[in-house]
């Protein structure tokens, strides 16, 4: 019988050739469909193929691609919208294998205070599935358990996917994108998952930040259920975002309240739910926002709440040339070979297309969108926390607008940007000066 390191070995290996070989398989497919594809639609073409492509390696890269697509500032719209539509589209496991976890997890008074399972899961994702289950006394509860091989093959994809960063970063095109670097920040984040001690802390974070405004709601735990492999919480009845249309009652209510509620994380606590989608958030028929899946944060620390803050002052206020300056002097890495005066320029001119415009007639997406094609362009790189905040201030708009179509923003966002730069530490010394002309 060979050693245990050999047997990972010839396991990493034989990942690393079905990894190249899909890999492969999808570039000749590629290169054959961009024969007969017009100039205009490549970006697409290349989305659509590197999507199909995680979606067939799995779990690991299919919350990857997840991840790139909220980074507009890396990749563009014709590849960020292809890879938002993937989903953790995985088949459960027997359900033998999650009660071994629950036994390994849980001890025996605890288990047994789980009467009844159901057996087929109500979600199935990469890292976990999540099962309804019912308490000695009635009470119904989410239970979510965490596949007996996700930590086995998360740690295999990651070797995989720095080494496939390394090899693509040679390229000068691409280095400027840090990929090697994102892998790594992904790496941290799919680690934490599989913690769900992290997820649970995440959990009571939020609902002691909530716990004053009845229309927002965070499942409650049951710590005895809580460990780093099972997460056990409320079972909550409701929709998901994602269909707004289920939602009966006050639907314009309803809308301000999920904008509330987003507009508190990013600039209140400056603690926001990272994985932030419509799939992510439910509405209950009694009209209250629930935020789930809450494994991912991103934290806004003080030194970064000035800037944020002044960058959005910028956007409400249309004013170019000062957005131009933050953005620059802020990021994190910048093209050696920037012209500073063709990047305000561009700026400037995106500004002019809706100045004048009355602020309610604004829409984050567009403004952000043509943002964020600037940036990709000129190439200066964003922080990544701002790109969880544009995202979140996306998610807001959007899923507010398909309640309320007269949903206006900026309006609801003035209170909490005025309470942000009243009480707001003083931002931290720009990373560089603007050029003078």
């Amino acid at each position: 019988m060979l050693p245990i390191g050999a047997m990972r070995a010839l396991r990493l290996t034989g990942r690393f050739f079905l990894v190249a070989w899909v890999f492969f398989a999808a570039l000749v497919v590629y290169g054959a469909r961009r024969l007969f594809t017009r100039r205009g639609d490549v970006e697409r073409l290349r989305g659509e193929m590197l999507a199909s492509t995680f979606q067939r390696l799995g779990a690991t890269y299919v919350k990857f691609g997840q991840i790139l697509s909220t980074r507009p500032d890396l990749v563009g719209p014709g590849i960020t919208e292809p890879l938002s539509r993937l989903q953790d589209q995985v088949a459960p496991v027997p359900f033998a294998q999650i009660a071994r976890v629950l036994d390994e997890e849980l001890d025996a008074t605890t288990r047994a205070r789980l009467v009844e399972i159901e057996e087929t899961p109500i979600a199935a994702a990469s890292v976990a599935q999540v099962h309804r289950a019912k308490l000695a006394d009635g009470t119904q509860v989410a239970l979510k358990v965490q596949r007996p091989s996700a930590r086995a093959q998360v740690e295999r994809d990651l070797v995989l996917l720095m080494l496939g960063a390394k090899l693509v970063s040679l390229l000068p095109s691409v280095r400027l994108l840090s990929l090697p670097g994102a892998v790594e920040r992904f790496g941290d984040a799919m680690k934490g998952q599989l913690d769900f001690r992290l997820e649970a802390a995440n959990n009571r974070r939020f609902a002691e930040n909530f716990a004053s405004d009845e229309g927002i709601h965070v499942p409650r735990l049951f710590d005895e259920l809580c460990t780093e492999r099972v997460l056990g919480m409320e079972f909550v009845d409701g929709v998901r975002a994602t269909e707004p249309e289920k939602v009966g009652g006050d639907r314009v209510a309803l809308a301000a309240r999920g904008l509330r509620c987003i507009l508190q994380m990013v600039f209140k606590d400056g603690f926001v739910h990272a994985d932030l989608h419509p799939g992510n958030i439910m509405l209950t028929p009694d009209g209250r926002v629930v935020l789930i899946d809450l494994g991912l944060v991103a934290e806004i620390d003080d030194e970064l709440k000035g800037p944020w803050i002044q960058t959005f002052v910028a956007v409400s206020q249309q004013d170019g040339k000062m957005a131009a300056g933050l953005f620059y002097s802020y990021a994190p890495t910048v093209s050696k070979h920037i012209d500073y005066a063709a990047f305000e320029a561009d700026v400037l001119a995106h500004f002019q297309s809706f100045h004048g415009k009355p602020l309610h007639e604004l829409e984050a997406s567009v403004v952000l969108g043509g943002m964020m094609n600037i940036l990709r362009k000129h190439r200066v790189q964003v922080d990544p926390v701002f790109t969880v905040v544009n995202l979140a201030m996306l998610v807001a708009e959007g899923l507010g607008k398909q309640l309320d179509p007269k949903l206006d923003l900026i309006a609801h966002a003035a209170p909490f940007l005025m309470e942000a730069i009243a009480v707001a530490p003083p931002p931290r010394p720009p990373r560089r000066e603007v050029p003078t002309a």
